[in-house]
């Protein structure tokens, strides 16, 4: 059983626990035991376990692994957002940040360390992918910063977006096992309608979205509304371009009727003309989405990309109203701590 699932405890299932207390002549509850404090009590080490023998900690620690997430550090911005940069059990390094608002309190998670895409305005696009997070590495994400919310706000989370470091579908099975965890009821027990995975674009992927019956939201991050600009900005788009785009997207509503959001950053003098919105608004039309929003820039000192004057944001806006598109303008959150939208680069090491 070990040699095929490795020692991290936590890939292993309830009855594959099960097995293995059965091979100590250990009562069955036992199993049920370890499996709350994985899952639902959150313990960090198998001294955690205060209701196990020492005898029964000892036995686990010589036989397996729990590799656990810690904060590494916290920044507190001036609007209450929370950044926290969480360390892996092998030095890496990876952000995550607390959202809140009024209504909601929203963990933005990261799905790998660093990222392959190469996006021309996201800063961890200028950082090399160092490995995927594992799926138990995404749970301890969404449980510590639902702590931070609980401790701060006195609320759990409501919502969670994989919006944070990383391409979620290139890391395809750790973010569906993730939110398989997430959201089952010894798990967390989050419904995946508050859920959104953020895509650059991932065409395939997005189909396979579709075969595997989702229930959490999808929204693509579009950015730019025809092949000639998106491929200046995202390269991602020379494979996966946008019409190929917009039949994955009808596919995956067609199998899932899932909620779908565009995510569209406003650049100056590059995607934000009223042509521009033009472009957008016929994308908008090919797509059963719910919602386009539209993104305040953040500078990062690798781009030479600037935020539009408030009054081209403002045609830009009631252009896209005028043509009847489900439109919002989401201002940033977190820019003093580094913590807003395409702002997520510590330096990553090794310890």
């Amino acid at each position: 059983m070990l040699n095929d699932k490795g020692n991290n405890i936590r890939e292993l299932t309830l009855e594959e626990l099960q097995q293995y207390f059965e091979t100590l002549g250990e009562k069955k509850f036992r199993s049920q035991q370890v499996y709350e404090w994985l899952w639902q009590k959150h313990a960090h080490s198998f001294a955690d376990m205060t209701n196990l023998s020492k005898d029964l900690r000892q036995k686990l620690g010589e036989n397996f692994t729990l590799p656990a997430l810690h904060i590494d550090a916290t920044q507190y911005s001036a609007d209450g957002t929370v950044k926290s940069r969480f360390k892996t059990h092998d030095g890496h390094l990876v952000e995550g940040v607390l959202i809140p608002t009024d209504e909601r309190k929203t963990a933005c998670v990261s799905s790998q360390i660093g990222c392959s895409l190469n996006c021309k305005f996201c800063a961890t696009g200028y950082m090399d992918r160092k490995r995927n997070l594992t799926f138990d590495e995404i749970y301890d994400e969404v449980v510590l910063i639902n702590q931070q919310s609980e401790k701060i706000y006195d609320k759990k989370l409501s919502n969670i977006v994989f919006m944070g470091m990383g391409e979620p579908l290139l890391n395809y099975k750790n973010v569906l096992r993730a939110i398989e965890r997430i959201s089952s009821p010894d798990g967390l027990g989050m419904s995946q309608r508050r859920i959104t995975v953020s895509t650059a674009g991932v065409a395939k992927q997005i189909r396979q979205l579709g075969d595997d019956q989702v229930r959490f939201k999808l929204a693509l991050s579009l950015h730019a509304a025809n092949d000639l600009k998106r491929n200046e900005i995202m390269p991602i788009n020379d494979t996966n371009n946008i019409k190929a785009l917009i039949d994955a997207l009808n596919y995956f509503y067609k199998q899932t009727g899932n909620e779908i959001t565009f995510e569209y950053i406003l650049f100056k003098n590059f995607n934000d003309s009223i042509k521009d919105a033009d472009d957008l608004i016929k994308i908008y039309r090919q797509v059963p989405a719910d919602l386009v929003n539209i993104i305040e820039y953040n500078p990062i000192e690798k781009a030479s990309f600037s935020k539009p004057d408030e009054d081209v944001v403002e045609a830009f806006m009631s252009h896209l109203d005028k043509n009847r598109v489900n439109a919002r303008l989401r201002r940033s959150r977190g820019k003093d701590i580094d913590a807003a939208c395409g702002q997520l680069a510590n330096v990553d090491t090794v310890a």
